[in-house]
């Protein structure tokens, strides 16, 4: 069974709303859950996450009200945080890790952190059970990916493109995937452009897919009350499980 993951941007349009949808997804075939930290720069990420972020900061959601979020979801769905590396950094990560751990957070998605630096922070990670979730691009070479998934924990991020979030550019991912595949035994879970449109294709030699802008899109729909939104979101994601294991 290929795996779904699922982001979607904490506290926007409020917290009760990301704990409802969250519990939702986790109940309509959403296997992980990438609880977004907003960040007042989200450079990996296309326009409708950078907009859910900046919309979220905009009401005054703060770190605290991410980890609020969080202890009334993890128990309940596998969860990781996906952010910027400066928003960890700031609480700082030797506190940080044991409290995430503590609150049943099992790992960080942070984009912006290269391999050589979060190297660094490979010894609190392992120390409190906790994946630091690597990145491969097709870009990489076969020395550098061998590098970079040597350790990897939990799944391999293979970034579908070089470029942003959500914009369903398409390359062929078959040679980097084989390579990850070579080199560890950790699942590999394609992201970045992937939709019900795209999921059974960008999944092909893969072990999960990642979800983020398609479920933001409906997050942003002015025209759908909560619980339509919640509706919409979960429907999405039965289509997606669907799609990757049909």
């Amino acid at each position: 069974m290929k795996k779904l993951v699922a982001y979607i941007t904490s506290g926007y349009p409020e917290k009760s709303f990301s704990i409802d949808l969250a519990l939702a997804l986790g109940e309509s075939g959403v296997d992980t859950l990438e609880l977004g930290v907003p960040f007042s720069d989200p450079v990996a990420d296309g326009p409708l996450i950078e907009k859910a972020s900046h919309e979220a900061l905009k009401l005054g959601i703060k770190f605290e009200d991410v980890l609020e979020i969080s202890k009334a979801v993890a128990p309940k769905v596998d969860t990781l945080l996906m952010g910027y590396f400066n928003s960890f950094y700031q609480q700082n990560m030797n506190k940080l890790i044991p409290h995430l751990r503590d609150i049943g957070i099992n790992g960080l998605i942070i984009p912006d952190l290269p391999h050589e630096e979060a190297v660094a922070y490979s010894e609190v990670f392992d120390s409190n059970n906790m994946s630091n979730i690597s990145f491969v691009a097709p870009t990489d070479s076969e020395d550098r990916i061998k590098k970079i998934v040597q350790n990897s924990k939990k799944f391999v991020y293979m970034v579908a493109y070089t470029g942003i979030t959500g914009s369903g550019s398409a390359e062929d991912l078959q040679p980097s995937i084989i390579s990850i595949k070579k080199h560890t035994s950790t699942p590999v879970y394609v992201g970045f452009g992937v939709n019900k449109k795209t999921a059974k294709d960008k999944v092909k030699g893969a072990d999960g897919v990642i979800v983020g802008s398609a479920f933001v899109d409906i997050m942003l729909k002015e025209n759908l009350n909560y619980t339509q939104k919640i509706k919409e979101c979960s429907e999405l994601s039965k289509i997606l499980k669907d799609e990757i294991n049909s």
